[in-house]
């Protein structure tokens, strides 16, 4: 009897990743990622951050294509389709749906300024009570700027996309997104329950350039023929699930439930936890979205504390400090210096405005450099340092809101990789970390078997989720970290003036 899979792709800002899930098993018979170096970002100018989605499309082609040859599956064994993608980008297509434009990706800061002032107009009470956020720099901010300096490219858009949504276009030849894809875009109107019309006003959006609202999890559309012929699968094959990453990094851990958190440490770093009831920072340092099992009905919401300054600044210091070193050599090096790295305190802010920061872009900095006494090793450990510190610095904020933070899901991935890493997470938060073997791909895989009716809920999606470790916070070195953040967080003060 052939085997049945899931196809689960995660669209991501370095790359396009894809797996096969074995729908008995629940594990992942292969998988695969291209382009196999970071794929290229764009930046015509500082704070630009550009990707053209057909890259992606292509990507996800190449990625599909050997986990296809590897297991020998063909079209007929896909039963469903799950996407993942990079959360916050702007899509433009036209009536023939056409890209009119390369993709303002997440990390691009251009549109601050129209979020901000949106912000201000509209009032931080209305915002905040019915958005949950200040529009900031996310999706319909960048729409803004796109109408406010390309007008005659943008009198040509028919609808507009999440990355996420392309790739279902693609597939399928239809458009539609989720009320989740609409909050992280600030499109979604959490008090009237539809998308955010007086945001629409505000900004001078038609309503018909928001796709049509299909559920999370359901049958959203189906492989078209012409995509049929072009991947190898079999036309009809459903699409039955759509999240950004990081929701669906937390699906992935089978995080669903009030007080149940996740992180993720890639490119950017992520804590999300999630909440039960409606609820906001003041200061709209937190994302909220609504997460993956949100409906009308029940509120679900997933809040982000984020540092886009994560994977990003640990790989500039293994490129330009220590390129020499694999990564875990790397890390070795860095546990070699005592916490708080003997005075060396880095923000790890150079990447973009930053939420937690209240939307300003201070830029990467080290202080306390001493040039007869330190070494690339206090680099290594500062810079771990300096993003865990951020991440506290915004669980700090999800704790006011009444998030309990004594336990964190992970994938043993990315940043935690390192032990050092790890340690320190759990030594300055006093969280247990819970290591689990999944990715993204893998965990969209299993929400399309859950949207399809082949899964009958996430417990069952999730009951193979392997436990791989867990991190307990060392007691006895609690002081020294507590430490080494109250003097990152007095550098941070000083350096935001």
């Amino acid at each position: 009897m052939a085997r049945q899979y899931l196809l689960g792709f995660d669209v991501g800002s370095s790359s396009v990743k894809a797996s096969l899930v074995d729908v008995e098993t629940g594990v992942c018979a292969a998988d695969a990622f291209f382009p196999e170096r970071e794929a290229p970002i764009t930046a015509v100018k500082s704070g630009w951050a550009e990707q053209d989605p057909q890259m992606w499309w292509d990507n996800a082609k190449l990625a599909l294509k050997k986990i296809m040859t590897v297991t020998g599956a063909t079209g007929e064994d896909i039963k469903a389709i799950g996407i993942s993608y990079q959360m916050h980008g702007l899509v433009c297509v036209d009536k023939d749906q056409q890209v009119l434009r390369p993709s303002i990706i997440w990390c691009d800061s251009r549109a601050v300024p129209y979020g901000e002032k949106a912000f201000r107009d509209l009032g931080a009470d209305k915002c905040l009570s019915h958005l949950l956020n200040s529009p900031g720099n996310f999706t319909a901010a960048k729409l803004a700027w796109v109408k406010e300096n390309e007008s005659e490219l943008f009198e040509k858009i028919d609808k507009i996309m999440l990355p996420g949504d392309y790739i279902a276009m693609k597939l399928s030849g239809e458009i539609n997104t989720t009320i989740s894809g609409l909050s992280e875009g600030m499109f979604w109107d959490f008090k009237e329950q539809r998308p955010a019309q007086f945001l629409l006003d505000y900004f001078g959006f038609s309503a018909t350039h928001i796709p049509d609202i299909v559920p999370t999890f359901a049958i959203q559309s189906e492989v078209s023929v012409a995509a049929a012929e072009e991947l190898g699968l079999k036309a009809g094959t459903p699409i039955s699930y759509r999240a950004g990453d990081q929701p669906n990094n937390a699906l992935s851990l089978n995080v669903f439930n009030p007080g149940e958190i996740a992180s993720t440490a890639g490119t950017s770093g992520v804590v999300y936890g999630v909440l039960g009831d409606v609820n906001y920072d003041s200061k709209s340092r937190v994302n909220i979205f609504a997460h993956v099992n949100y409906t009308k009905e029940q509120t679900r919401l997933g809040v982000l504390g984020i540092c886009n300054g994560t994977g990003i600044l640990n790989a500039w210091v293994h490129r330009n400090i220590v390129s020499d070193m694999d990564y875990a050599e790397m890390n070795d090096l860095g546990a070699t210096v005592p916490i708080g790295s003997d005075g060396v305190t880095i923000l790890p802010f150079g990447n973009g405005a930053e939420r937690i920061l209240e939307n300003r872009e201070l830029g990467c900095s080290i202080h306390g450099l001493n040039f007869n006494r330190h070494n690339r090793a206090h680099i290594v450990r500062a810079a771990q340092e300096g993003i865990v510190f951020a991440f506290c610095y915004g669980m700090e904020v999800m704790q006011q809101m009444g998030m309990d933070l004594r336990k964190i899901h992970a994938g043993k991935a990315n940043m935690f990789l390192s032990p050092l890493f790890r340690n320190t997470l759990a030594g300055v938060s006093g969280a247990n970390i819970e290591l689990f073997e999944t990715d993204g791909a893998a965990g969209a895989a299993k929400g399309a078997g859950i949207g399809c009716g082949l899964y009958k809920d996430n417990n069952e999606a999730f009951a193979t989720l392997k436990k791989l470790a867990v991190i307990e916070p060392d007691e006895a070195c609690r002081g020294e970290y507590k430490a080494a953040y109250e003097r990152w967080k007095e550098v941070l003060v000083q350096t935001a003036k």
